[in-house]
Order: structure tokens, then sequence, then C-alpha cells
């Protein structure tokens, strides 16, 4: 069974979530952008997928994969270290880190992820 989530963010053409089966899908999440620290707004990115997840019926757990997606390659360090705050010690899910530029021009970072719940 394939359930689509409502956008968090207002736009119609993409999903918060798409469950299919034991995987969630989960879309981009970023916050924050009322600073311009990496910091702030990886934890405000972070925040926002902690609720999407709970609303899907899921925990940090569950991510097997998550995307990091950054403004400047400069801050990868510092966005690095805030995924201690969210996983768990040698628990944390396969990644993938590349730069980009956003839509809105005081994005410094964004998440998207693939977890998987188990039945």
């Amino acid at each position: 069974m394939i359930v689509r989530t409502p956008s968090h963010y207002g736009d119609d053409t993409c999903s918060s979530y798409v469950s299919a089966g034991d995987f969630i899908f989960l879309s981009h999440h970023a916050g924050g952008h009322e600073s311009d620290d990496i910091v702030h707004q990886m934890q405000a990115s972070f925040d926002s997928l902690t609720s999407t997840l709970e609303s899907a019926g899921a925990t940090f757990d569950d991510i097997i994969q998550i995307n990091l997606y950054l403004k400047n390659i400069k801050d990868f360090s510092a966005a690095k270290d805030v995924f201690y705050k969210y996983f768990k010690k040698d628990h944390f899910p396969a990644r993938m880190t590349t730069t980009t530029d956003f839509v809105n021009e005081a994005c410094l970072c964004m998440l998207d992820a693939i977890a998987y719940r188990s039945s």
C-alpha cells in the first residue's frame, strides 16, 4: 500500500513523505532561515525531519539513508557534527553529501531520507 502525506511546506507537487509498505521516503526538510549559521539551520532541518518521522510512526533509529545538501562545502564539518545530536553512536544511516544552490537564497542546508519501519 502506498500512502502520500501532504506537504509540510505548502507545495502541492511534493509530499512531505510517502510510505510504501515498510519504507518511508521523506522529502526535503530545511529550516532556520532567519539565521545564517549552518549549525542553527542543521538543527532546524533535523527538528523538521523529527516531526515528519513522528507523524509517520518512525524515529531516527528507522532512517537507513540520509542525503545532506549544502550550499557551501566549507560548512561540511560543522554540519556533519550535528548528526551526533540526532543519531546514536554507531547507528548512523548511509549518507550522501553534495553541494547545490537552493531556491531560497537564505537556505544553507537541506535533508531528505529513507526510513524503514518493520511491521
